[in-house]
Parts: C-alpha cells; sequence; structure tokens
C-alpha cells in the first residue's frame, strides 16, 4: 500500500493533482487506513502513471477518460483508441501551424528592429498597434 504522498512522488503528480482524479473519478477512491489516510495500491499506481503520461503528451480529460474505459476491455480492437490519438495528433499539427506562423511574424517584426530607436519609433511597439486593425480604421 502507498501513501498519497508515496504516489505523488513516484509518478511526479502533486497531491491535490491526485485528489482531483479520484474526484473525476479517474482514479478509484482511495481506501483509507485506521488513521484515516488515503491508501492506494499497485494498479492506482499504474492508472495514475498512464494519466500522467497521456496530461504529457496534451490529452484532456474526457479523452483520458475514453482511454481508460477501453483499457478496461483488452480483447476489444483498438480503433477507437487510435480515433482518439489521430484527433489529437491532428489538432497537435495545427497548433504546430499557428506556432510556426507566429515564429514567422515575430521574426519578421525584430529583423524591422535593431533596438537603437526610441519607443516612440520603435518597430515593434508600432507593429503590435496596427495589427488586427480594419483598413477602414486605418
Amino acid at each position: 500500500m502507498l501513501s498519497i504522498g508515496d504516489l505523488s512522488r513516484r509518478t511526479g503528480v502533486k497531491v491535490p493533482t491526485i485528489r482531483y482524479y479520484e474526484q473525476m473519478g479517474l482514479i478509484d477512491a482511495a481506501e483509507r487506513s485506521q488513521g484515516n489516510q488515503r491508501r492506494y495500491e499497485k494498479q492506482d499506481l499504474e492508472r495514475l502513471a498512464f494519466i500522467r503520461h497521456a496530461r504529457d503528451l496534451g490529452l484532456d480529460l474526457p479523452a483520458i477518460r475514453e482511454l481508460i474505459a477501453l483499457s478496461q476491455h483488452p480483447t476489444e480492437p483498438c480503433a477507437h483508441a487510435d480515433r482518439i490519438a489521430a484527433e489529437h495528433l491532428a489538432a497537435v499539427r495545427i497548433k504546430i501551424d499557428k506556432l510556426k506562423k507566429l515564429e514567422q511574424e515575430l521574426a519578421r517584426i525584430l529583423s524591422h528592429c535593431d533596438g537603437g530607436h526610441s519607443v516612440e519609433e520603435c518597430y515593434v511597439i508600432r507593429a503590435l498597434s496596427d495589427h488586427g486593425l480594419c483598413e477602414s480604421e486605418h
């Protein structure tokens, strides 16, 4: 049996987060010792490690909940799990594209600035002030 502190240390998940996952039903409510301390078993440790890894990959709690439910049926086809992962991968790729555009825009803005001007003449400030205005507003 593991205490909540042991579980936290072994998985890197903070104690309040473990309690939250319990409340959300992602991990089973812990048994209590005679001193009313939460006591966890190896399967709780494994489940929490699963959740931690899924969160590290950026999966949201509903997707993790679905994957946990699927893991309870080991003989079922994995098409549903594949779909969840594929949808998440597509979302990640969209974010990457947005970040690349952000990188290009910041590089463009900085390429016009050498830091030698006053704030009043600063290209960074002007670019941020002008960005997003409709042509009719200029």
